[in-house]
């Protein structure tokens, strides 16, 4: 008898226990509605693996929607869509996006963007032959955009999981070196197809790229920083809180840009979303209901568009260099926006540089 009433005690102790942590969580959490990311002057984007979206049938689906259209993202390059009937269902919800998922043999891969702001030149895939699928189980998915008449390639991947953590360079089955491989190629690529455009590479990657030499699957194009940056590279080197894949934990989901962007005149913010300090139940009611990693997002901020905007049309382009044609040739009064070096005058030096600068954005 005294055993009995003991394990009834321990019981009921434990359920008091986990009454007042589900109590705490709600008082701590935040409110829902309070999620954002994305605004009117940036140009927003994710990388989200979403776990064989639904997760959890339509309870997944009302969690998305309401997820996306309070991050108020520009694009989102997804991965593990599993049902595509759901998918369009979603974005039935979803009056100011659409998606996009087509492909040679379907994988998982999906965008979806804003209607409006972000303007399609074309979607396809890269490695697609049979010699390339050890590399790419997956093959990327590239999006060629304009955004405010910017010229834009991005590149969706989902990148072969698991391993040891020891790249085997002698090894073809190996999952770091398939992961190594499959960065080189990337890499590759844009040298030889996209060497002056602006590049935003980003996806479940699956691995680490603070991991330490020799084991780096990314070491190649962490050598090639001139060219190329990791903007998470800070997330990765941080406190584990903040990393993507909480479960392990580590930091999965990249985004690499090119330095047509880190070098340009943009601010950048780079988070990952915690979409679950947000949700009453924490990371448990995420996890069942939503996804086992979190996104990771980038913003691109134009605080010197307007600058640049002579005409004052919200586009950087030829006809701002019209504009400041005319106004030279016409000896125009003084103007403070055309007055691209900042010396108070309007003259042939402050064309030079603007046509320089509309040049580098139209590559």
């Amino acid at each position: 008898m005294p055993k009995l009433i003991l394990l009834l005690v321990l019981k009921a102790f434990k359920n008091f226990i986990f009454s007042i942590f589900l109590l705490l969580t709600i008082l701590f959490s935040q409110e829902f509605e309070d999620l954002s990311f994305g605004d009117d002057s940036s140009l927003d984007i994710a990388t989200w693996n979403i776990e064989w979206f639904p997760k959890n049938n339509q309870t997944t689906l009302d969690y998305v929607t309401e997820i996306i259209t309070s991050l108020d993202l520009d694009i989102l390059a997804i991965q593990e869509v599993d049902d595509t009937d759901m998918f369009d269902q979603m974005l039935v919800d979803l009056p100011d996006y659409t998606g996009y998922y087509e492909s040679n043999w379907f994988a998982g891969l999906a965008y979806i963007y804003k209607t409006e702001l972000i303007e399609i030149n074309d979607i396809y895939e890269i490695y697609i032959t049979s010699e390339y699928w050890n590399a790419f189980p997956r093959s990327p998915m590239v999006m060629d955009i304009n955004y405010l008449g910017v010229n834009y390639f991005i590149i969706n991947n989902h990148f072969k999981c698991c391993g040891d953590g020891i790249l085997d360079f002698n090894n073809t089955s190996d999952e770091e070196n398939r992961r190594f491989i499959a960065m080189n190629l990337l890499k590759e690529y844009i040298d030889n197809n996209l060497s002056n455009n602006n590049v935003i590479v980003l996806g479940d990657l699956n691995d680490d790229i603070a991991e330490p030499y020799p084991n780096n699957v990314f070491q190649q194009i962490l050598n090639d920083s001139t060219n190329y940056k990791f903007a998470d590279i800070d997330i990765a080197h941080g406190n584990s809180s903040e990393w993507s894949f909480p479960n392990w934990p580590s930091h999965l989901d990249h985004i690499l840009i090119s330095n047509e962007l880190f070098n340009g005149i943009n601010d950048i913010e780079v988070r990952t979303i915690k979409i679950d300090e947000y949700l009453n139940g924490g990371w448990y009611e995420y996890d069942q209901n939503i996804s086992d990693h979190r996104p990771v997002a980038i913003r691109f901020i134009f605080n010197t568009v307007p600058f640049y905007d002579v005409n004052g049309d919200g586009i950087i382009n030829e006809a701002d260099l019209e504009g400041l044609v005319s106004i030279i040739i016409n000896d125009i009064e003084f103007l403070e926006s055309a007055d691209m070096n900042f010396d108070l005058h309007n003259d042939i030096y402050d064309l030079l540089l603007l046509s320089d600068i509309i040049q580098s954005m139209s590559y």
